[in-house]
């Protein structure tokens, strides 16, 4: 079926282009981690998804045309360079979403926008492709007579500030001994009340914690 392109039907495609674009935007908005985040790039989602939409119209069903695009179009030339290869990801859900709308099947834009963002949201919150499942180490020195009840004390408050808590070394030295350990945190934004907590338990001291990359194995 031949779509019908009309000023209604165009404006009717710019504004769900619009909010599709939106809804692209804001998931890549709530999953984006890292140090490469930009507003223009979110923002530019957004426009994209509009203007690809808007180009579809232009080309309708000449072909001529079409070529005149894309050599309208080589000449532009992107500085950007995209540092995150998700990001290039994003672009491209832009682009099908907006040639989808644009061509007027609207029914599989919207189809397509829920599934796409579905997939992001559940690789993201499962840490897909991660080789470990915890957030970082902790180190901890014990020292003093009482061992057995600091280590005692040191586990109630790992149990009540990560999920799951691994020691992987230990090194008796001076008197005392330095714990290492694999955590995942409840609550990786609330990592300071680990060490506040650790560091208020008696005979326990010189506590660190190295969080690691989302995206950089350790």
């Amino acid at each position: 079926m031949t779509p019908v392109y009309t000023p209604e039907s165009m404006l009717l495609s710019l504004l769900l282009a619009f909010v599709i674009g939106q809804f692209l935007a804001w998931v890549y908005l709530r999953i984006h981690s890292g140090m490469s985040y930009s507003r223009t790039f979110t923002q530019s989602l957004v426009l994209l998804t509009m203007v690809v939409a808007l180009v579809m119209f232009v080309i309708g069903n000449s072909i001529v045309t079409a070529f005149g695009l894309i050599g309208a179009l080589a000449i532009i030339r992107f500085r950007n360079v995209l540092k995150d290869t998700r990001d290039t990801a994003f672009v491209f859900f832009a682009l099908v979403l907006g040639m989808a709308v644009g061509s007027q099947r609207h029914l599989a834009a919207v189809i397509g926008a829920v599934a796409l963002c579905s997939a992001a949201f559940y690789l993201h919150y499962t840490r897909f492709g991660s080789l470990s499942p915890y957030d970082g180490h902790l180190n901890c020195r014990l020292s003093g007579e009482d061992r057995q009840s600091a280590d005692k004390s040191l586990g109630e408050v790992l149990t009540a500030h990560c999920h799951s808590a691994r020691r992987v070394s230990v090194r008796e030295s001076g008197g005392g001994a330095e714990y290492v350990y694999q955590v995942r945190l409840r609550d990786p934004n609330r990592s300071g009340e680990l060490v506040v907590a650790m560091e208020g338990l008696t005979g326990v001291g010189e506590v660190g914690l190295v969080l690691r990359d989302e995206y950089a194995e350790i």
